[in-house]
């Protein structure tokens, strides 16, 4: 699959660094994006940079460059997903305000009616934050609140991520094993 995927800068930028990691691994072409907070964000919660990230991407393009292929309705992507995916973020999706790449790389996915998940990333939420999640879900976006389960009895934060970074990958219907999955309660 051609998947794209944007990292903002909202907390839970580990997510965003997983998904890249295993979609490369499984051989996916993956173009990447990186919005100048999550630029941050990454820095402080993951130690990472764009060399960090670089590699795990077919093309990673600036935020600034609204002419990258990801830009054009032309460009023959599968799905996207943000992770992590501010508030902000899903504001200007939610309104169409198509002002840097990655809003436009998601607000293409929308007009050609193609796969996009969104890893919401804030607690506590406002009525303005769940009605433009409404709004998206309407529209057919998988909304995938960051909110790991623990059903599987986690050990480790990796567990964590994985579990989160497993249930983002099958949103974009990409088959992993990143977590145990229910199989309904111990007798």
């Amino acid at each position: 699959m051609r998947i794209i995927v944007g990292i903002t800068g909202a907390s839970g930028a580990v997510y965003g660094l997983q998904l890249l990691k295993e979609l490369t691994a499984l051989g996916h072409e993956v173009h990447a994006t990186v919005s100048e907070y999550g630029w941050k964000v990454l820095e402080l919660e993951c130690g990472a940079g764009e060399s960090d990230v670089r590699p795990l991407a077919h093309a990673l393009y600036p935020v600034e460059d609204i002419t990258a292929p990801i830009a054009s309705g032309s460009f023959r992507a599968d799905a996207m997903a943000i992770a992590p995916c501010s508030m902000r973020t899903l504001g200007a999706i939610a309104s169409g305000l198509a002002n840097n790449l990655l809003c436009r790389a998601a607000d293409v996915m929308l007009k050609e009616r193609k796969n996009l998940v969104l890893a919401v990333r804030e607690t506590p939420l406002n009525a303005v934050h769940l009605e433009n999640m409404l709004k998206l879900a309407r529209l057919g976006v998988g909304i995938v609140p960051a909110c790991p389960g623990f059903y599987h009895r986690p050990q480790t934060i990796d567990d964590l991520v994985s579990f989160m970074t497993g249930r983002i990958m099958d949103s974009l219907g990409v088959d992993n094993n990143l977590f145990t999955r229910w199989n309904g309660a111990p007798e």
